[in-house]
């Protein structure tokens, strides 16, 4: 299954490990470290980062949409998923 991110821009829900907030120094020094090895994917399209989804392959998708955003559609994904069980 998919995961929204935002702006129609779409993540392997079963690869994602972490969703943080974008906001604290260190964070800032794992996106910058993303970015020199190529591991780095924005998705915000061109608008403020707002929370950081860390990937099975150690990749770093950068979003514009509030963690509690991707969270919430995260939950109500799994319902349905629960409901077609």
């Amino acid at each position: 299954m998919l995961l929204n991110v935002g702006f129609g821009n779409m993540v392997a829900r079963d690869k994602v490990i972490a969703i943080i907030h974008s906001d604290s120094a260190p964070m800032r020094r794992y996106r910058e470290e993303a970015r020199q090895n190529g591991k780095l994917v924005d998705a915000t399209q061109g608008r403020k980062t707002r929370a950081l989804i860390v990937t099975s392959s150690d990749h770093l998708i950068l979003s514009a949409v509030a963690v509690d955003t991707i969270m919430q559609r995260w939950k109500e994904m799994s319902k349905r998923i629960g409901e077609e069980k």
